[in-house]
């Protein structure tokens, strides 16, 4: 019987002549269905433009979008936006993580237009992405971008790959923290920055 060698994870990926929509009517008849089926005739283009969308993110410079709206403040407080919805993808699997994220930074002479940092989430959360390396993205963008004092960055996501495959846990969530500068050298600030993202707002 012929086999046709795997290919090394280290080898230069190279793109097929196949269409995107091509490869999706191809995926559809592996998994036994049938792509000149009514309900699926147009399901590889539909594939195709959610997948753009999804991870938009790789064609976006963040540090571009912060540098956009900087001001020069004397204000030297924590600034913190929280509960900022998150979705992106793992890249193990192709599957949702859903989410919030909350962010703070102490300013050294500079801030970021508010609107900014979610922004700046959804940039890198619109790529194949795992949620650790998520974190760690958004906290050192903001340090090397103004240089505040410091920035703590904590994500709250449940992973649909842990939770409709594998394991199959419902009720499961992943929590991660990047802690830079003061955020990571000061216990008060850590401490002063977890207990206000865990506080429940009035309506405002």
């Amino acid at each position: 019987m012929k086999t046709t060698p795997i290919k090394s994870s280290s080898e230069p990926a190279t793109l097929t002549s196949a269409s995107f929509e091509d490869l999706v009517r191809e995926m559809i008849v592996r998994l036994g269905e049938d792509p000149g089926r009514e309900g699926l005739l147009n399901t590889p283009e539909r594939v195709r433009k959610a997948m753009q969308f999804l991870t938009k993110g790789y064609n976006e410079d963040p540090e571009t979008l912060l540098k956009g709206a900087l001001y020069s403040v004397s204000y030297d407080e924590m600034v913190i936006v929280k509960d900022i919805e998150m979705f992106s993808l793992c890249e193990h699997h192709m599957l949702p993580f859903i989410g919030k994220v909350h962010v703070a930074y102490i300013p050294n002479g500079k801030v970021i237009g508010l609107s900014k940092i979610p922004r700046l989430i959804e940039l890198f959360s619109r790529r194949l992405q795992i949620q650790e390396r998520l974190t760690t993205q958004i906290a050192e963008t903001i340090q090397r971008v103004i240089e505040p004092q410091g920035v703590g960055v904590v994500v709250e996501a449940r992973h649909l790959c842990m939770m409709m495959r594998g394991v199959e846990k419902q009720h499961s969530a992943a929590v991660t923290s990047s802690m830079l500068g003061c955020f990571r050298d000061e216990q008060e600030t850590r401490s002063e920055f977890l207990a206000l993202i865990h506080q429940r707002p009035n309506s405002i």
